[in-house]
């Protein structure tokens, strides 16, 4: 109980009180009171005081698509309906995140195209070359993080790699999973909304060792980061082996906060592992593939993030249509 002053007593001694000693009798009256019923800033003050993570607690949204390629019929697409036309289904599905993250299936180089009309099956319709313009067609659209861990962007030797990485770089677009770097520079690490996120690629192609990848991941979650692991793995239109799983958990044990896989060029499982979330395949975002429905049909990933991990995930079907575009299936 906080102890009120006897202002009444206070009163009584300046009823002598000439007229200026009067008035500063009440305003010290009127002070000792409020001192005495209100907390000091010291103590119970700064208890009640909103503290700033309480008003403000960042968010970063970031939208996950699948296996992105931009040569044969797409590349002649692009040359007759203009860049813009694969993502012109989409709306502002690809505007309103603060990024995406994508896999970039091929390089992008000036070599002229192998695949453009070949034959399918033969060797050079799976030799993929990317046009120049690629990389400032993906920062058009927000795409400015996309993984090169994959099977296809040694399509034209280091030089290739190279020159994708001067394409992305003069586009303002970042990259993860570069086969030219050690394991640990192989990682994005992007401050997003005051969420520090790291993106960490495993592939079959082009990581070292499974425990190399496990350490990195501890790494990075202990260094305070949410740690996504982006994965291109496993095998093409099937559902996923047991040893992505195997994997999957590994990373999430290690503090992966949520696991993505590409590659297999169809949706494959999803699954809650310790609490997080394990998707094995998006599918395909950007592909020329439409023999039936599981290779038409891709999903992209809605995903929110604050500083302990994921909060909120949302599931976003998409469908490869004939006249290559990709469109948000209803």
């Amino acid at each position: 109980m906080v102890a009120v002053p006897d202002v009444v007593a206070i009163f009584e001694r300046m009823r002598d009180s000439t007229g200026m000693e009067w008035i500063a009798g009440i305003i010290a009256a009127v002070v000792a009171f409020f001192a005495s019923v209100l907390p000091s800033f010291g103590e119970e003050m700064r208890y009640r005081m909103p503290t700033p993570s309480s008003i403000y607690r960042p968010e970063a949204t970031v939208l996950f698509g699948g296996d992105m390629m931009f040569d044969r019929t797409i590349r002649e697409a692009m040359k007759k309906h203009g860049d813009d036309h694969v993502f012109s289904c989409l709306g502002d599905a690809l505007k309103t995140p603060d990024l995406v993250v994508a896999n970039l299936e091929g390089p992008i180089t000036d070599n002229p195209s192998t695949s453009v009309g070949s034959t399918p099956g033969d060797m050079y319709n799976f030799t993929f070359t990317f046009p120049t313009s690629t990389a400032t067609l993906l920062a058009r659209h927000n795409i400015r993080l996309v993984n090169l861990g994959n099977n296809h962007i040694m399509n034209f030797s280091r030089d290739g790699l190279l020159q994708t990485k001067r394409y992305l770089a003069e586009a303002g677009v970042e990259y993860f999973g570069d086969p030219d770097s050690v394991e640990e520079d192989r990682v994005a690490r992007l401050n997003i909304r005051g969420v520090p996120i790291s993106f960490v690629n495993w592939s079959d192609w082009t990581s070292d060792k499974t425990d190399h990848t496990v350490a990195q991941v501890r790494k990075e979650a202990e260094s305070g980061h949410v740690v996504v692991v982006y994965t291109h793995w496993g095998e093409e239109y099937v559902p996923a082996t047991e040893r992505m799983k195997v994997l999957a958990r590994q990373f999430v044990d290690a503090g992966a906060a949520i696991v993505i896989g590409s590659h297999p060029h169809v949706v494959q499982e999803h699954e809650e592992y310790n609490g997080k979330h394990i998707y094995y395949s998006l599918g395909n975002f950007v592909f020329d593939q439409y023999w039936n429905d599981d290779v038409r049909t891709g999903l992209m990933l809605r995903v929110a993030f604050g500083r302990g991990g994921v909060t909120a995930i949302e599931e976003v079907p998409v469908y490869l249509e004939r006249d290559r575009t990709t469109c948000i299936l209803k």
